[in-house]
């Protein structure tokens, strides 16, 4: 049951992950500029988030089979559980190469390799129980392949919920973008300083400097973009200002 649970919400998911990437893109429009990459990271989260309920799920059956144990038909759940087991297997080896690249891709990698984790589990347990007629085999299988879903399932999660906050990517620290832009000849202070990802492999800049000499500007803009993008940042926005404009930046960040 668990197995089937798995393949049947798998199939929407791998539907919804292969629409997305179809429509991540399309072209942007004057309403939104950015076209639909976002769908990728909501489309991650619902994939992470439908994995932990059905995990929560699964427990609660597996907690209610140690209570009240069932006959299994040992031979056919091995049947099923070894060509899940194969299905699944080349499933995982068809994204394993690509699924670092994008959160949407590793939504669909960590579904295939949750239920070839869940079938793999399943013969197991389908051996136990005809070599043994150990039933407590069956939910133990689930339980030790539910926390291992779980694990991929929340960093998942997290991170769709890190990019939707805007939050500064986790491989580019702040303080060393603000230290690199500050050693500029000429750049006096950085302020409003943001860093965030808009889509996976998509990440952006913006950010205030203090530059006196508006001659200088230009320079200082085309030696940031050469730190900013060997820093792994592509999308670079930087207001040049001569002199401070405190009184008209209450509203920004320090």
């Amino acid at each position: 049951m668990a197995d089937a649970g798995h393949v049947l919400t798998d199939a929407g998911a791998l539907g919804l992950s292969l629409f997305v990437a179809w429509l991540a893109r399309q072209p942007g429009s004057p309403a939104k500029t950015y076209g639909y990459l976002r769908w990728e990271i909501l489309a991650a989260l619902i994939n992470g988030a439908t994995l932990l309920l059905i995990s929560v799920w699964i427990v609660i059956e597996a907690i209610m089979r140690f209570r009240h144990p069932e006959a299994v038909q040992g031979g056919l759940m091995l049947v099923i559980a070894l060509l899940g087991f194969l299905v699944n297997g080349v499933a995982v080896w068809l994204l394993h190469g690509v699924r670092e690249g994008s959160l949407n891709v590793r939504g669909a990698y960590l579904h295939v390799l949750g239920d070839m984790l869940a079938s793999g589990g399943t013969v197991v347990a389908a051996l136990i129980i005809k070599m043994t007629g150990w039933l407590g085999a069956d939910p133990v299988a689930s339980l030790v392949t539910t926390v291992l879903i779980m694990a991929g399932a929340w960093r998942l999660v997290r991170e769709s919920v890190n990019v939707l906050l805007e939050a500064a990517p986790a491989h580019i620290a702040l303080d060393a973008v603000r230290t690199k832009l500050e050693a500029l000849d000429g750049v006096e202070s950085v302020h409003d300083l943001h860093v965030w990802t808009v889509t996976s492999g998509m990440v952006a800049m913006s950010a205030h400097a203090i530059v006196r000499e508006s001659s200088n500007h230009q320079r200082v803009l085309d030696e940031a973009h050469d730190i900013l993008v060997a820093m792994g940042i592509q999308h670079v926005t930087i207001q040049l200002e001569c002199e401070e404009m405190s009184a008209r930046e209450l509203h920004l960040h320090p």
